[in-house]
């Protein structure tokens, strides 16, 4: 750390490493985040996932580092790659705007992303614009495929929406079992007893 009166404070720098399983060591990311904060004159502490997928929601130690970044307890969170990090582009720009916001940097060593530099922003905010401009897409998608389907006469909804009070009635009331009934109507047998429990008096 700096000592007492210096007119640059030492940043301080979270250094954030994550394997999915725990057959897998992050000692390869540690080596090379490691020396990276100390050339950069860093101080520095290691948050480290072990075992953890990506695509969890949940991480125990980036939760930490995200809390120790709103808190303003560090000042740049330094990886080795990006899927280290984020376990989709939406959640990486997310994190990454939310970062801007608290004054906090990101750098990412194998993709030579350094928000501490105006070329490694410009990086980042080309980045954003294809992640937001990849959602417009799916969303048009989405919406055109609805709307093909509606025009095909395909009924969306649930298959408990779908389910016809009167052909339930009328199954119900022929004695077929639930299965038959199912079949027929093309739902689940669950459905179909929610339904004839609706239908109850």
């Amino acid at each position: 750390m700096s000592s007492p009166g210096s007119p640059h404070p030492m940043r301080r720098a979270g250094l954030y490493e994550r394997v999915s399983t725990r057959e897998q060591s992050t000692e390869t990311q540690g080596q090379a985040l490691r020396p990276y904060a100390e050339a950069r004159g860093f101080a520095f502490e290691e948050f480290i996932d072990n075992g953890v997928s990506g695509a969890k929601e949940r991480r125990p130690a980036l939760d930490r580092l995200v809390k120790a970044a709103r808190a303003r307890q560090i000042d740049v969170i330094v990886v080795t790659k990006l899927d280290r990090l984020a376990r989709s582009t939406h959640h990486l720009v997310t994190l990454g705007r939310e970062l801007a916001q608290l004054g906090v940097d990101l750098v990412v060593l194998d993709q030579q992303i350094d928000t501490t530099t105006p070329s490694g922003r410009l990086m980042f905010h080309v980045l954003s614009a294809i992640a937001e401009f990849e959602r417009d897409l799916i969303r048009e998608r989405v919406k055109a495929g609805l709307e093909r389907a509606k025009a095909n006469g395909i009924r969306l909804g649930r298959p408990i929406a779908r389910v016809s009070e009167g052909r339930s009635r009328t199954f119900h009331e022929e004695r077929l079992p639930i299965g038959e009934i199912a079949r027929r109507l093309g739902v689940s047998r669950a459905t179909v007893r929610r339904r004839l429990r609706a239908l109850s008096p």
